[in-house]
């Protein structure tokens, strides 16, 4: 295997599948396989999901909720999807914990980093709810820190679109897929891959990012076994 400890985001939207909102039980249910098909050849698995199928931080500025509390709001979020998650791996029979960055004892455990390492030596999926537990910090960030501090080989970006594109290619037909771009290159060219926080974290740590479609069957195993999939940022 190529990856050993991974760290695999997954976008809040990616859940609402064919609904119009919320959580598309089928999307749910597609993601938990394809997660379980991972864990059973062996390989150390945590997950950091968005809320953007429930709430955005962003939305609450535009509706004229404070920033910071809006943020928290959009954290809350992220913890009903890592519940929702947590409920269909365990319900295909893998063992898992949620962690969360604010303490909510009822639902989940606080994020403690050697209780996490722990877990994922016992082989347990851990999913980190909740963000990093402060505003102004996107789950993208919390995807880079967290996986920097479990010492993960890679952050799989699950996404749905194949990787990173010269442009955005639902408006241009003519945007072609990076196969490799480096850290740089996406700095220079100004590519929409992660925030800079979560960004930066990577390139200063030398943690590659793979942006790939999650939403193909498949796709996660492959890039396990080291197929050349979605677009490699090293």
């Amino acid at each position: 295997m190529k990856y050993q400890r991974v760290l695999l985001k997954l976008s809040g939207e990616a859940l609402i599948g064919k609904q119009a909102y919320g959580i598309d039980p089928d999307q749910l249910n597609q993601y938990a396989l394809e997660i379980k098909k991972v864990t059973d050849l062996g390989i150390t698995l945590a997950i950091v999901i968005g809320g953007g199928n429930i709430y955005r931080g962003v939305q609450a500025e535009q509706s004229g909720i404070d920033r910071v509390q809006g943020d928290y709001m959009g954290m809350l979020a992220t913890v009903i999807n890592a519940m929702a998650l947590q409920s269909a791996l365990e319900k295909i029979g893998l063992d898992t914990r949620l962690m969360s960055g604010i303490k909510m004892d009822k639902v989940c455990e606080p994020f403690i980093r050697r209780r996490a390492m722990r877990h994922l030596e016992k082989g347990r999926v851990v999913i980190f709810g909740a963000g990093i537990g402060n505003p102004y910090f996107t789950t993208d960030s919390t995807a880079s820190l967290r996986a920097i501090e479990i010492e993960a080989d890679v952050v799989l970006k699950g996404t749905r679109v194949d990787g990173v594109y010269t442009a955005d290619p639902e408006k241009d037909p003519a945007a072609t897929r990076y196969q490799y771009i480096t850290y740089s290159d996406v700095y220079q060219k100004g590519l929409n891959v992660m925030d800079m926080t979560a960004f930066t974290l990577c390139q200063e740590n030398n943690l590659p990012i793979i942006v790939f479609d999650m939403n193909k069957p498949d796709n996660l195993l492959k890039l396990i076994h080291g197929e050349e999939i979605g677009t490699l940022i090293h």
